[in-house]
């Protein structure tokens, strides 16, 4: 980006006055012709004005999560994004109106733009839609055309766990996902079951027997926990779509009277407060949360501030933590 001094030299005036001109100040007093050529010189130098009206407006953004405060105790994920989202807006300034899923938009006509949390289906990205509002999505596309969105390679980020399983000699490995979004279809895939398979295909290693799909909550992890490790053929390796199922997981095992990672190894996803503190601790994949909330805020306040037309998708690299959880499978 060009500099202040280097317009003041093309246009042959003083940097304080390439400034004044600049920033639109009224009690300038100089001709026409030498505004001009500030701004002339500005466009060839490709200088980007900083508006700074539109910086000092504080925004007014709604927050619209998928889930109920019940279910966010439940998968503690969105609990954490959502606080880094509530943090940033109050660091920033602006004001952060809480929405729901039954508001109109006329609710929501005074906000200047909208940040979704979670999943949603059809019918609510086109009630968003219908808000007419610059939105950014968190942990999902929403409308790719339209929205912003700040999400996480899924597709990268499963591949790095089913690599690190084979290389610990597992083969019969399963899955356990979730699933909370419907369209006209029926059930949408979560991207990690997607991934899930197309790898084990890939490798001429997928079971469908080992593929079961329930929500993201640790109940599902128990019950389909269950299921597998009551299968003639257990499997020798659990990966769990998020942490809270890997929690559920964790008590079928220990009712089952078998260990961690002996006798079955467990991996998550996530990577909430609490899976280091389990017994043992969980190896799982870190999704920078407080990072996702920020930039979303981020994103959102740079659309509204340039009036950016062009959407745009971010996706945020994961790791991979290696913890207890598991251990080289057993000769079958």
């Amino acid at each position: 980006m060009s500099t202040i001094r280097e317009i003041a030299e093309m246009a042959g005036v003083s940097v304080t006055t390439v400034s004044r001109v600049l920033n639109f100040d009224d009690t300038l007093n100089v001709q026409d012709e030498t505004k001009r050529r500030v701004f002339e010189a500005a466009d060839r130098l490709e200088y980007q004005v900083k508006d700074k009206k539109r910086r000092k407006k504080k925004l007014k953004l709604g927050l619209l999560c998928s889930y109920s405060p019940e279910e966010e105790l439940e998968d503690t994920f969105y609990l954490s994004i959502r606080i880094a989202v509530e943090k940033k807006i109050e660091k920033e300034g602006f004001k952060k109106v809480q929405l729901s899923q039954e508001d109109t938009p006329e609710d929501t006509a005074k906000l200047d733009g909208i940040i979704c949390l979670g999943t949603f289906n059809d019918e609510m990205i086109q009630k968003i839609q219908s808000y007419h509002k610059p939105a950014v999505f968190i942990d999902a596309l929403g409308n790719p055309d339209i929205f912003d969105s700040v999400v996480v390679n899924l597709k990268h980020s499963v591949a790095a766990v089913l690599d690190y399983l084979l290389e610990e000699g597992h083969k019969k490995i399963a899955f356990i996902g979730g699933c909370d979004t419907e369209s006209e279809e029926g059930p949408s895939e979560d991207p990690r079951t997607a991934a899930f398979r197309s790898y084990m295909k890939k490798k001429g290693m997928l079971r469908e027997e080992y593929i079961r799909i329930g929500g993201f909550t640790p109940k599902y992890g128990y019950k389909l926990g269950k299921y597998f490790l009551e299968l003639s053929e257990r499997p020798t390796a659990i990966f769990c779509a998020n942490d809270s199922l890997a929690i559920g997981c964790y008590k079928a095992v220990q009712e089952a009277e078998l260990e961690i990672p002996a006798d079955i190894s467990i991996v998550g996803f996530n990577d909430i407060s609490m899976a280091k503190y389990l017994v043992p601790p969980l190896t799982t994949v870190h999704i920078p949360m407080d990072f996702m909330g920020e930039r979303a805020v981020e994103v959102l306040a740079e659309r509204i501030y340039t009036n950016r037309e062009i959407s745009m998708n971010i996706s945020i690299p994961a790791k991979l933590i290696l913890r207890e959880s598991v251990s080289h499978a057993r000769e079958s």
